[in-house]
């Protein structure tokens, strides 16, 4: 309830679309407009027909599906990195494609706030602008001043123009390689024409799981004081998408103060202490038994129950149900060796499956659920009658290498 009366008196100024976007999955209705606008320009042209067949190699070799649907991009000022995140389904995790190094660095730590501050924004920000003409190679325009720094910088001259571009030289942008703005150029151009109308960009000022870095903020935080509150909710966002490769939703304040969920706060804080974190929103199953009497399971049968289609079938579908599984996997968990046991009744009915060993809540949780809607077998044989038979069964699940 208190919750609730905070939220109430917040004035919701803008709920950052580039990150609702990703939250919910909701994006803008596919159009080819956008492409054929870009191949209208010859220099876009030359770097898709050098760059696709390079990018579509590295993405076989991290497996993972060309080309992007969804993408993801966070920057860090002080350890002069951009990463580059993609995924192609709004209920799995962000994959991590390539980290650029930053070539050049105007300004110090802390947000931008105002014109010719020389200083790299900090914040939630999303692409809105394709340059294919631009005079630092391509660009990438980013949506500052957003909504928040409207509220917070100078009133009259906030500044603007603040991109992601080539040409290695910059009074306040985030310059990459020639060669890797034409990789990123590409990249973000194939997603929005799939339909990510808006691309997020979170711009950090550390690593925040960098000692050096971290030490270095501290130092920085006691002189600028101000920036403790905006530094510690980039914090609660980094360790909130550490943990789970997905991007919280930000709001602002009437002040102009980014908000985040309590959860994303709690998990952060776990994840820095090094606790285990359950998912928020995770609730563990409440699964009904079906009384089973233990007597009518024979020692020994004539014949085994069988998966409809056969052993090879059953075969295929733990195949595809280890690989479903993968994003279940914690992150220090490489791979996991789960036992199920099951009752296959008479009936040919899957009953009762449970997780004798191995796996995390949240995997065994969705892997029950899987045995659970197993289609019907043949049930066991003995004495030319069929029987119920209980069954155990590892599943393998394993992130690739």
């Amino acid at each position: 309830m208190k919750d609730l009366k905070v939220m109430q008196k917040l004035i919701l100024l803008a709920i950052f679309s580039c990150l609702l976007v990703n939250a919910n999955g909701q994006t803008a209705v596919f159009s080819s407009a956008f492409m054929d606008y870009q191949k209208a320009f010859p220099k876009f042209n030359d770097a898709s027909s050098r760059k696709i067949d390079t990018l579509m190699k590295q993405f076989e070799q991290k497996n993972l599906e060309w080309p992007a649907k969804y993408i993801y991009i966070r920057s860090f000022k002080y350890d002069s990195q951009l990463e580059v995140w993609v995924r192609n389904e709004t209920d799995q995790p962000f994959k991590l494609f390539k980290t650029y190094k930053v070539c050049a660095l105007a300004g110090t730590l802390g947000p931008k706030r105002m014109e010719g501050d020389y200083q790299v924004p900090e914040g939630f920000y999303c692409i809105n602008e394709f340059n294919p003409k631009s005079n630092y190679h391509f660009s990438l325009g980013l949506n500052y001043p957003n909504a928040s720094d409207r509220l917070l910088s100078d009133s009259l001259q906030p500044g603007g123009d603040i991109y992601i571009h080539g040409s290695c030289v910059t009074t306040g942008c985030i310059p990459i390689t020639d060669g890797q703005i034409e990789e990123l150029y590409v990249l973000t151009a194939y997603a929005k024409n799939r339909g990510q109308d808006f691309i997020p960009v979170h711009i950090f000022p550390i690593r925040f799981n960098v000692k050096k870095s971290a030490d270095y903020l501290d130092k920085y935080l006691k002189d600028f004081s101000e920036y403790v509150p905006l530094s510690n909710h980039l914090k609660s966002v980094f360790w909130y998408f550490e943990k789970y490769h997905e991007i919280p939703v930000v709001m602002i304040n009437r002040k102009g103060e980014y908000l985040v969920d309590q959860e994303v706060e709690d998990a952060a804080r776990l994840m820095m202490e090094g606790k285990k974190v359950i998912k928020p929103g995770f609730v563990k199953k409440k699964r009904s038994q079906t009384d089973v009497d233990e007597t009518e399971i024979p020692v020994s049968v004539h014949k085994l129950p069988v998966y409809p289609g056969g052993n090879a079938a059953f075969q295929e579908f733990l195949q595809k149900l280890s690989k479903d599984m993968i994003r279940y996997l914690e992150e220090d968990q490489h791979t996991a060796y789960i036992q199920v046991e099951y009752v296959v009744n008479k009936d040919g009915d899957i009953l009762n499956p449970r997780i004798v060993k191995g796996g995390n809540d949240e995997l065994n949780d969705h892997l029950l659920d899987a045995f659970e809607a197993m289609p019907k077998w043949t049930p066991a044989i003995r004495m030319d009658k069929p029987v119920p038979m209980k069954l155990k069964q590892t599943v393998v699940v394993e992130k690739p290498h």
